[in-house]
């Protein structure tokens, strides 16, 4: 690595969101995860469809892994975060709105594409996407699931930059 680090602005509310909806997904994947939750299936995907026994067997073998990496990567997230955590009820409109810099380094940088996407994909389950067509911008239930695409395509952006 040659130690560059990507900056992404954001609002201390916005953080904290991202705080939480990172914590979620910590929850999620975390050691007491329900593998039976349809958005595990979603983070952990079928390699095989034609072949179940062969994406049983693949799924066995590396889900555990796979989760645990997701939640190392959702720990490195919300360490960035806990500067912009604050009690939104005990500050005022401004300093909520107030953007602040995140300084991601480069060695982090894929550790939030792989979050960021994970929080995408739960979403995603939750809501019932499967293809482009089931996505309403309309609906405001898709805000959150749009805003992370969004944060997802600037860091994105950024990385490139590096390269």
């Amino acid at each position: 690595m040659t130690g560059d680090i990507v900056h992404i602005e954001m609002a201390r509310v916005e953080g904290a969101q991202l705080a939480r909806l990172v914590d979620d997904l910590r929850d999620l994947v975390g050691a007491d995860r329900d593998l039976t939750d349809p958005a595990i299936d979603r983070l952990v995907p079928d390699p095989y469809p034609e072949d179940v026994d062969a994406s049983r067997s693949f799924r066995e073998t590396t889900r555990d892994d796979l989760l645990d990496r997701r939640a190392l990567d959702a720990d490195t997230v919300r360490a960035a975060l806990d500067a912009l955590r604050a009690d939104l009820d005990a500050i005022t409109q401004s300093e909520a709105f107030e953007e602040h810099v995140i300084e991601i380094p480069e060695s982090d940088v894929d550790a939030w594409m792989r979050t960021l996407t994970a929080l995408r994909l739960v979403i995603a389950a939750r809501l019932g996407i499967e293809s482009d067509e089931d996505h309403d911008p309309d609906d405001a239930r898709f805000g959150v699931y749009d805003w992370l695409g969004y944060r997802l395509e600037l860091i994105i952006e950024a990385a490139d930059e590096l390269l």
